[in-house]
């Protein structure tokens, strides 16, 4: 069911997976799809690719990277012993999920966004089944920062939930 983790948690998120490998699907918010780089999704040509400054490195020189506009709606592999975060545009303006199949068909580079990312291992094994992964039994384990802690719960850890 796709949703996104709102305004309890900080916006940045670490997911560990363990085990089997599956798709995350990712796509925008409702009515963002069609929305071009002014709007809230990450939409643009496919494949397109702009320059983007950073941020000073350690001896002051301004690195330049490209950054990769995906196409709404596109895919994760969460390879297994891989790690996800998600922070910044991705937590706030995008909503992911998990479809309830058992077989995750058709990828390639040009299907799953983080193609170029996976392992030559994984990869491989994917394109000598068919551009097919079987699922198989997947352990998530979720990293997320509480913003705020109920009253109840504070009381229950002792403050400890305070910020």
């Amino acid at each position: 069911m796709p949703h996104e983790d709102g305004g309890t948690y900080a916006e940045v998120v670490a997911t560990v997976s363990l085990g089997g490998g599956l798709c995350l699907d990712v796509m925008g918010k409702s009515g963002d799809e069609g929305e071009g780089e002014e709007g809230k999704g990450m939409k643009g040509g496919e494949d397109e690719e702009r320059p983007q400054a950073l941020n000073a490195d350690a001896d002051g020189e301004e690195q330049e990277t490209k950054e990769k506009i995906l196409t709404l709606p596109t895919r994760i592999f969460q390879e297994p012993r891989s790690l996800l975060i998600t922070t910044g545009r991705a937590y706030r303006d995008l909503m992911h999920g998990i479809a309830p199949i058992e077989v995750d068909e058709d990828l390639n580079a040009e299907t799953v966004a983080n193609w170029g990312l996976l392992s030559e291992e994984g990869r491989r094994a994917v394109e000598e089944n068919g551009g097919r992964n079987v699922r198989g039994t997947r352990v998530s384990l979720t990293y997320r920062d509480v913003i705020k802690v109920s009253k109840a719960a504070s009381r229950v850890l002792g403050g400890m939930g305070r910020r």
